[in-house]
């Protein structure tokens, strides 16, 4: 037995979710109770919707707790007060097992891709001088790999560079090293180097966000860009070619506007974008890139080689869609560990750390889903929305679609919607021409307005529960303050075309 014993604190509340503030404890035990009470004072609907706000509440606070406790209490106490059950959940995880798979494995087959996609961006990174210039060739090129991959993915793969980034940077200016667990003061750094690395943090805070932004406009412009284009593409009979034509009107002028909102945020320094890398920072950066190519054995050549070729392997499985996303992430796992010699189950276990605790986030996720499913929550909404007519109510359907896929999951909500409104088509009570429009305003509601909260995104969410996210002090409140301009003006641009789509 270890003679370093861990010691537990010696009262239940110190306790209890660990190293989170006193008054948070407080207060998801305050929230625990009194659901009991508003279930029965008001009902299981309000209650329901009482406990959806508290969920939010959770993932808004992720820099103190991660959610997955406090969430998963209040989850649990769904299925005890019976506003849904086990049956509903596992249906809702059913239908989110690709986005399941795709975190527990594509995001550990990014791990065995590091060293290639350090050396590669590390060349654009200090290769490119201009801020701006930087940041709208991120966003651009990530719009457009988010309309044939997978925004998880791409959004992994820029975390990975991200963490590899601030390691590199932090264990230069770091007096005891490395430092795994994020100190709020800063204490591990020497006080020489705290304005450069707030500096530094801005700087991947604005490259993050940019990235997330890119995967949204994008991912709306095409029927694999996002899961839900599945749901509405498949409802209405489009292929992929199809799905293009019908959506480009909305899609490409909202994905131009999203870029250069890029480029006016980096000019003017607004939302707190336009951080520059600092010169100390880009010089430390230069040099351990110099010095890794010095003392580059041939072996790690071949690494990099090799890595380069399973990503080839990789982009063309993901492209072509050969299968679910999540397979080939474990593809990747097996040919990246394989090739490179890498079987020991330690470290491959060190892959699968960042992604597992996000799965599991969204299997309690997926609990809320089901109560808002259950108890009907979003009906009336909707209802009240189909009594409207011509473009009002298309514009409607875009606004609602947004407002509520920003509370629940995107999928979710463009499944309901679709479900309601093709049986009108279908019925004759509804003309193929507005079907086809309020399709597209289902297509651009779930993508666009949805990315003003974290949740509304799962590219979002995952960035906001990435290990990336503490360490850089990217909390809900800031992502929801950054996603705030592209939110206006997106969502203002894709509005303007959907109310004027029957005209």
């Amino acid at each position: 037995m270890s003679s370093a014993a861990h010691h537990y604190p010696n009262s239940p509340l110190a306790m209890f979710l660990g190293h989170a503030p006193t008054w948070y404890k407080q207060t998801i035990l305050a929230a625990l109770v009194m659901n009991v009470v508003f279930y029965f004072v008001l009902g299981p609907l309000l209650t329901s919707w009482i406990i959806l706000f508290e969920f939010i509440a959770t993932l808004a606070m992720a820099l103190k707790c991660f959610p997955l406790q406090s969430g998963g209490l209040l989850a649990l106490q769904v299925l005890l007060m019976q506003l849904t059950d086990s049956h509903h959940v596992y249906e809702e995880v059913e239908h989110g097992l690709p986005v399941i798979l795709l975190v527990i494995f594509m995001v550990a087959g990014v791990h065995f891709l590091r060293e290639m996609l350090f050396k590669f961006i590390s060349g654009v990174l200090l290769g490119i001088k201009s801020r701006v210039v930087m940041n709208v060739v991120t966003i651009s090129v990530v719009a457009v790999l988010s309309a044939f991959l997978d925004a998880l993915t791409i959004l992994a793969v820029l975390i990975a560079l991200a963490t590899s980034f601030y390691d590199v940077y932090e264990k230069v200016v770091s007096k005891v090293g490395y430092h795994d667990d994020p100190d709020p003061d800063d204490g591990h750094i020497d006080e020489l180097h705290r304005e450069d690395l707030d500096a530094f943090r801005a700087y991947l805070r604005g490259l993050l966000m940019h990235g997330a932004i890119g995967t949204a406009i994008g991912g709306v412009c095409t029927l694999v860009g996002e899961p839900e284009n599945i749901v509405i593409g498949g409802a209405a009979g489009w292929d992929f070619v199809t799905f293009i034509q019908m959506v480009g009107p909305a899609t490409i002028p909202t994905l131009f506007a999203g870029i250069f909102t890029c480029y006016a945020l980096e000019k003017l320094g607004w939302f707190g974008y336009g951080a520059e890398l600092p010169t100390a920072v880009r010089q430390i950066l230069a040099d351990e890139d110099e010095k890794r190519k010095r003392e580059a054995t041939r072996g790690d050549e071949l690494v990099i080689v090799f890595q380069a070729v399973v990503a080839v392997l990789m982009i063309i499985a993901l492209s072509l869609h050969l299968a679910e996303i999540g397979l080939i992430g474990l593809g990747v796992i097996i040919l990246g560990s394989a090739i490179t010699g890498v079987t020991d189950e330690h470290k491959l276990g060190q892959a699968f750390a960042p992604g597992l605790p996000f799965a599991a986030l969204l299997v309690v996720f997926y609990v809320i889903v089901a109560m808002i499913n259950s108890q009907e929550m979003f009906t009336p909404v909707m209802n009240w929305v189909l009594e409207m007519e011509g473009s009002q109510q298309v514009f409607m359907v875009f606004l609602t679609n947004g407002l509520l896929s920003a509370i629940s999951d995107n999928v979710f909500v463009a499944t309901i919607y679709m479900d309601q409104i093709t049986p009108l088509m279908e019925q004759g009570l509804m003309t193929r021409e507005v079907f086809e429009a309020q399709s597209v305003a289902v297509v651009m509601g779930t993508g666009i307005p949805s990315m003003s909260t974290p949740n509304g995104q799962a590219a979002f969410l995952f960035l906001l529960m990435s290990s990336i996210a503490p360490r850089i002090r990217l909390g809900y409140g800031r992502m929801v303050y950054m996603a705030l301009p592209y939110f206006l003006v997106c969502t203002t641009v894709a509005g303007f075309i959907m109310y004027s789509w029957l005209g």
